[in-house]
Formats: structure tokens, sequence, C-alpha cells
């Protein structure tokens, strides 16, 4: 952990969930299941739909994928 107010070890996180909040649907669920299902569409799609420019242009499973096969 670093320092107080150092927000370079947050860096990746709040970015996860900034964009998880601008794609996601969660205002819309009214039950506990709904937002359950919400989320997990919403992780399946960031981890094998979503390319990332920063992963190659690839999804997160496809470039984990590519690593193990380069290994």
């Amino acid at each position: 952990m670093s320092r107080r107010e150092n927000c370079w070890d947050n860096a990746p996180q709040e970015s996860f969930f900034g964009n998880f909040k601008d794609e996601a649907y969660i205002k819309r669920c009214e039950t506990l299941e709904e937002l359950e299902r919400e989320i997990k569409q919403s992780m399946t799609y960031y981890n094998r739909y979503r390319y990332q420019w920063n992963l190659k242009k690839m999804t997160p499973v496809q470039y984990r994928d590519h690593l193990l096969k380069t290994a």
C-alpha cells in the first residue's frame, strides 16, 4: 500500500469501476437477483467481447490465451 492520498495504486480499479458504471444498467434493477444477473452479464461482456487498447486490441480472455501460448 502506498501512503495516503497517493492515487496510483487505485488507478486500474478506479478506471474499471468507472467504465463499469457507464456500461452496466444497474439502475433499472429492482431485485438482488436482477442486479446479480446484470453484473454477471457485464463481466462476461467485459472479459470476452470488449476489446482493450492496452491489451493489443484484444479482449482480456484473448490476451490471457495469447500470453499462455507464447510462454
